[in-house]
């Protein structure tokens, strides 16, 4: 039976209990390269190569060798193969590796680089180094950035279903065990801006009084679903860019140069549809980038909820607290978590917080008609924000390194 147009649903209210779906195991069936004899060896090169821990890839899996046969013809993922994630080459050196000139391995790269944006590139024309982009995040962001559900092409939908195919595996689930902290939720502003304890990290203002470029760009994951026939209509330009990290999507026109009052407005908008905004986790970086994300549609999102992951999420800094006496079990409350964090018996006054999903949003906080009987409380031993980008990514590769070893172990 085909599944009903709309959004995907995160909240159900069962039998007098308002609360989340029930979680899905992961369903990924990790296949060999040699099970892929059809498939031509320069698809079989890339799709290892993307299937990397370092680039937190999926196994080998049938997915995966679709979605990679679909990004690049065989000429490219010839070309491509021969590219790294952590350090960029130039076009002579893969040309080099290809055996093949350097003006025809350069122009491959550049059609893939600039009108695919499937692999990272930096510099100017002639003096171009290129690198190898992971699934997510990277290549699923930098196809889908300046589309919107009426902009994508015929190429762009099969991507688009191709990635969720993927994603519906569950393989991101797979990094959980180790959450590496790179992204955190802020609390809404009327969270942060009526708590005491907020840090300025906490506020969107003083995330975006670092920087002075600006890049707006679409959000891929509503688009995504809204071509998949689950949009759930709430707004799409406001994934920001900023600092160095904007500057090159400006130029190139995937991104839209915007203010940091543009930004504000954008972000504002977001959270009256009830959308929530992470930030990368650190404080000082040549660059950030913010999305405004819901429950039904944001992949990071649903790999905590669907799969019951915490994925790459930071503990939060402000927790709501109950206040007994007050709460009228409404389910209010319950209904508003983009997480799923909230289980309410409508019938029998009981409630469940869920501390793994909860991110501190306080959207709960906002959704509560009883003044008081919900409040947002700074966390005990709460960790800030990395100090610097050397920081994350030290905290980060070892742990990435270690599900890297695991994962050789398993075979």
């Amino acid at each position: 039976m085909t599944e009903p147009a709309g959004p995907r649903r995160i909240i159900e209210v069962h039998r007098g209990i308002v609360g989340p779906v029930a979680p899905r195991p992961c369903a990924v069936r990790v296949r060999r390269l040699e099970d892929y004899a059809h498939v031509a060896p320069a698809h079989r090169d890339v799709a290892r190569r993307l299937s990397s821990p370092l680039l937190f890839g999926p196994p080998v899996c049938d997915e995966l060798m679709a979605l990679v046969q679909h990004l690049f013809t065989e000429e490219e993922a010839a070309v491509v193969r021969h590219l790294a994630p952590l350090r960029s080459k130039s076009a002579m050196q893969v040309a080099r590796a290809e055996g093949r000139s350097v003006e025809e391995v350069e122009a491959i790269l550049d059609r893939v680089a600039l009108k695919k944006r499937a692999i990272g590139w930096s510099g100017s024309d002639g003096r171009r180094r290129y690198q190898l982009l992971g699934i997510m995040p990277g290549i699923f962001e930098m196809v889908l950035v300046s589309e919107t559900p009426e902009s994508l092409s015929d190429w762009h939908r099969r991507f688009v279903e191709l990635v969720e195919a993927l994603y519906e595996t569950g393989y991101t689930a797979a990094f959980s065990p180790r959450p590496t902290r790179t992204i955190r939720y802020l609390p809404v502003t009327r969270v942060a801006d009526a708590h005491p304890m907020a840090l300025p990290s906490d506020h969107m203002e003083s995330v975006l009084e670092r920087f002075t470029v600006f890049g707006i760009g679409q959000c891929q994951c509503r688009t995504t679903m809204a071509a998949l026939g689950h949009g759930c209509g709430k707004p799409l330009g406001n994934c920001t860019v900023m600092g160095e990290w904007a500057k090159q999507g400006i130029r190139e026109g995937w991104l839209k140069k915007a203010s940091r009052r543009d930004v504000l407005e954008a972000k504002r908008e977001a959270e009256a549809h009830g959308l929530v905004s992470f930030v990368l986790n650190v404080d000082s970086a040549p660059g950030q980038v913010s999305c405004s994300c819901c429950g039904c549609c944001c992949k990071a999102m649903r790999t905590m909820s669907e799969f019951n992951a915490p994925s790459l999420v930071a503990p939060p800094h402000f927790l709501p607290q109950f206040d007994a006496n007050r709460c009228t079990f409404c389910g209010k409350c319950a209904a508003a978590c983009p997480m799923g964090a909230l289980t309410i018996g409508l019938r029998d006054r009981t409630r469940e917080h869920s501390l793994s999903r909860c991110i501190g949003c306080g959207l709960c906080a906002v959704a509560c008609p009883q003044p008081g009987a919900i409040a947002m409380s700074a966390t005990p031993n709460y960790r800030p924000p990395f100090r610097s980008w050397f920081s994350l990514i030290a905290h980060t590769v070892p742990v990435v390194l270690r599900r890297a070893w695991t994962m050789w172990r398993q075979g």
